[in-house]
């Protein structure tokens, strides 16, 4: 090959690992800004998460759909048909096409991580059937703690004794808000216990799997190898424990359109997440969740009557600060602190009129937030009529 060819070859390889281009006057113009802000990203992602929790709640305790495990392998039959589809129309996994994927690597790998998968999904719904949502959140903020305890077991890390502690926070307010629970059901409690230390689980050997650049995978190039194995598990499993016992009716009580809308819900979560890493940082994920949760238990203390005592309410908030914590650290804290009051100064110069809307809109939404944890106990009757109105319950677990 002549030198010129060797050139030509070069520059094109080049461009094909880039954007593709034009001419030299396209390489010079600035990118395309994105479509939509980030906090578009954030706000579908939050809608949709809590949409999904909410939802299976409501089907599985309140419209009396006690199949947890039908759910999910119907959650799972959804992902899997639709992850085909959109592999075969769509360049959203075109990603997988660099995955060094063989049978020796599926089976194990990819099956022993969709078992953990499954495992998590079906002891999560479960959960659904005993717990409130809002107790749920709460147990959920010591994943990151499960999620350390299995790197330190499996060899992917070595122990530190100074994170341990720094995660004990965590540990406590989860421990003081269980204590103030009013609905607490030790079988629901170990259930979720046990879906998160199947999640956190399956995160370690995700990270171990992805240790290796070959099999990079974003989240719904995961799905796509994941959804099958997983609802072939959960088939297996409903076939023995659940099947037997539903019927048409079940189903017709809640509806073929209900339980489709609540695949499709799922799965768009699944879609939100690869846009939401895209167009954010960890940072924003962190708060994100941490906001996520907040809005969960505000929701269901509205839609359902939850009661949330102060002693639970002081246990999460400690959760909540060590989790924070634990994943920004002391230092970024400081400077992500720093950096927002000085854009609060400075807004609040430009704009003072629109500052003090702000402080008073937080003051008024936490005000009657604090009335609403109170209300089913000083108007009960008043609080039944406007759930009418809005079509939620007046009773049940949530």
């Amino acid at each position: 090959m002549s030198d010129g060819e060797k050139a030509r070859t070069s520059g094109e390889v080049s461009r094909e690992q880039g954007l593709p281009t034009v001419n030299p006057v396209a390489e010079k113009q600035e990118p395309p800004k994105p479509a939509f802000h980030p906090a578009v990203y954030v706000t579908i992602w939050i809608t949709l998460s809590s949409s999904v929790i909410l939802f299976n709640k409501y089907l599985l305790d309140y419209r009396n759909f006690r199949f947890p495990i039908i759910l999910t392998t119907w959650h799972l039959t959804f992902a899997t048909i639709m992850t085909q589809i959109l592999a075969r129309t769509t360049t959203l996994l075109d990603g997988r096409k660099t995955v060094k994927m063989t049978g020796r690597v599926y089976l194990r790998a990819i099956v022993p991580i969709g078992l953990m998968f499954s495992l998590s999904l079906i002891c999560g719904n479960m959960t659904y059937l005993y717990l409130s949502v809002a107790f749920i959140q709460m147990l959920k903020a010591t994943t990151p703690v499960a999620v350390l305890l299995a790197t330190w077991g499996m060899g992917m890390a070595p122990v530190n004794y100074k994170v341990l502690m720094n995660v004990s926070i965590i540990v406590l307010g989860v421990v003081i808000a269980s204590f103030g629970e009013i609905k607490f059901v030790m079988v629901g409690f170990l259930f979720q216990l046990g879906g998160i230390v199947f999640e956190a689980t399956r995160l370690v050997m995700v990270q171990r799997l992805l240790s290796s650049a070959e099999y990079k995978m974003d989240p719904m190039v995961s799905l796509y190898y994941f959804a099958p194995i997983c609802a072939v598990m959960n088939g297996a499993v409903a076939l023995f424990l659940e099947i037997p016992h539903v019927t048409m009716g079940h189903i017709n009580h809640v509806g073929i359109s209900v339980l489709l809308l609540n695949a499709v819900i799922a799965f768009l979560l699944n879609v939100s997440v690869v846009f939401l890493i895209g167009k954010t940082s960890s940072l924003v994920m962190t708060l994100c969740g941490v906001l996520k949760d907040i809005l969960l238990v505000a929701a269901s203390m509205f839609l359902w009557n939850t009661p949330v005592t102060a002693l639970q309410f002081f246990g999460y908030s400690v959760a909540l600060i060590g989790l924070v914590y634990y994943k920004l650290g002391a230092d970024k804290i400081r400077e992500y602190t720093g950096q927002a009051g000085r854009v609060w100064t400075e807004y609040g110069h430009n704009n003072p009129a629109k500052r003090k809307f702000i402080i008073f809109g937080a003051a008024a939404l936490i005000f009657f937030l604090f009335l609403g944890s109170m209300a089913p106990g000083y108007a009960p009757g008043a609080v039944d009529n406007v759930k009418g109105y809005l079509g939620g319950a007046t009773a049940g677990n949530a």
